[in-house]
């Protein structure tokens, strides 16, 4: 049996924006992180204000956030034509 280490890496490269900020001083954060030493994807998740502990959270891949983008834009366009 070997001796795994489970800890996850994961570097901020970005910081892109506040989506919340709560009472407890944790904020919800789109951001682009590298986990495990990969390459950056867009993450959205709860973070402590030290940036030391976060919630679960969704990552993306660039063409996920794109098409995330694209069905946005085209929810607004339906909004402004009502």
């Amino acid at each position: 049996m070997s001796n795994v280490d489970n800890r996850i890496s994961f570097e901020i490269q970005e910081r892109i924006g506040t989506i919340a900020v709560y009472p407890t001083g944790w904020s919800k954060e789109l951001n682009l992180v590298s986990w495990n030493g990969g390459a950056p994807k867009y993450d959205i998740r709860d973070w402590s204000p030290d940036h030391g502990s976060m919630s679960r959270g969704i990552t993306l891949k660039e063409s996920e956030m794109k098409k995330i983008t694209d069905l946005m834009a085209s929810r607004e366009k339906v909004a402004e034509a009502k």
